[in-house]
């Protein structure tokens, strides 16, 4: 007997529009995933696909899937899918092992503070300044993430700069260009930073295929791989520096939860804007990696997702929310 798989298809807005160098991002489609085994127990998953060419491929994938496969199968299977769709399949089976979730030893862990996302706007500077006077009175250590590469060198340097100036030492930015740079550009931010310990690093400065740029800069400033680790997965097991993972996207979830168990080192974890069962594993992994060896603030975006049962802890009211 096989296992039974239900799909579920959800979307949802966000509260703000992510403007980045790639696009805009204001929306999320794809689907839940409910796998019941024989012993009547559940896994949940998320297909949550940013491209709309990945979008389609998984459509066509769980339309032409058995609805009752055999455990082997679906192993089979798992590797060769988009990133996406691997995740959803990779996380039900993980907890229906009892990997993850009630029958694990650690239950869904909650996940540390989060480092606070900014896009670069005319408001930012208030913005930061507000949170500031609130890191004051709550005494909590705050990491700024910004999205840049949106405007000409000379708007971007004169607010970047401007923000610095604001920081205090204990305050950590990360800024991430999402590939928008050129080594000239790149490197002109890295001399900039150099010795600057506020800095936490330059998230995916230049192109995802430039290795050789990348590795130079991260020879002056610590430089986080994002986009070159989907352009060359390999990275994620040779990159010597950070490594921002997204695990709704990725693949398998179970390599990373190997690799935190491990101790692997100088791994963030980061959202693509998820629903509360993504959301699940998104909140775990960031806390199994605050317990490892290089904890770091996780990227999940606080305030960008809307309210709603959608976005519940519960898998059975996000189910029925979509």
């Amino acid at each position: 007997m096989g296992l039974n798989i239900s799909v579920k298809p959800f979307s949802f807005r966000l509260k703000k529009f992510l403007r980045t160098s790639q696009g805009l991002l204001s929306q999320r489609h794809g689907w839940l995933l409910r796998i019941e085994n024989e012993s009547g127990h559940i896994g949940w998953g998320e297909v949550s696909p940013i491209s709309s060419s990945e979008r389609k491929i998984c459509s066509n994938l769980l339309k032409s899937l058995n609805k009752s496969p055999s455990r082997e199968e679906l192993e089979l299977l798992i590797p060769d899918w988009p990133g996406s769709l691997g995740f959803a399949f990779g996380a039900a089976l993980a907890e229906l092992d009892g990997l993850v979730g009630s029958d694990s030893k650690t239950g869904w862990l909650d996940p540390p503070s989060s480092a606070l996302l900014f896009p670069v706007d005319k408001d930012l500077t208030s913005a930061i300044d507000s949170v500031l006077v609130n890191s004051v009175v709550h005494s909590n250590p705050i990491t700024f993430k910004l999205k840049v590469g949106l405007g000409t060198d000379l708007e971007e340097q004169a607010l970047i700069k401007k923000i610095f100036y604001r920081l205090p030492a204990d305050i950590r930015l990360r800024l991430d260009p999402n590939t928008a740079w050129d080594r000239i550009r790149a490197n002109y931010w890295a001399d900039y930073f150099l010795q600057d310990p506020r800095l936490e690093w330059l998230e995916q400065p230049l192109p995802a295929c430039d290795i050789n740029g990348l590795r130079e800069l991260a020879q002056k400033v610590p430089i986080a791989l994002d986009e070159s680790l989907f352009f060359d997965p390999s990275l994620r097991k040779t990159w010597q520096g950070w490594q921002v993972r997204r695990p709704i996207i990725e693949g398998d979830p179970r390599d990373l939860l190997r690799d935190f168990e491990e101790g692997v080192a100088y791994l963030a974890l980061s959202t693509t804007f998820e629903t509360g069962i993504g959301l699940r594993w998104l909140n775990h992994l960031a806390a199994l990696q605050q317990n490892g060896p290089t904890p770091t603030a996780p990227g999940l975006a606080p305030g960008w997702s809307p309210e709603g049962e959608l976005f519940s802890a519960d898998p059975h009211l996000v189910w029925e929310a979509a």
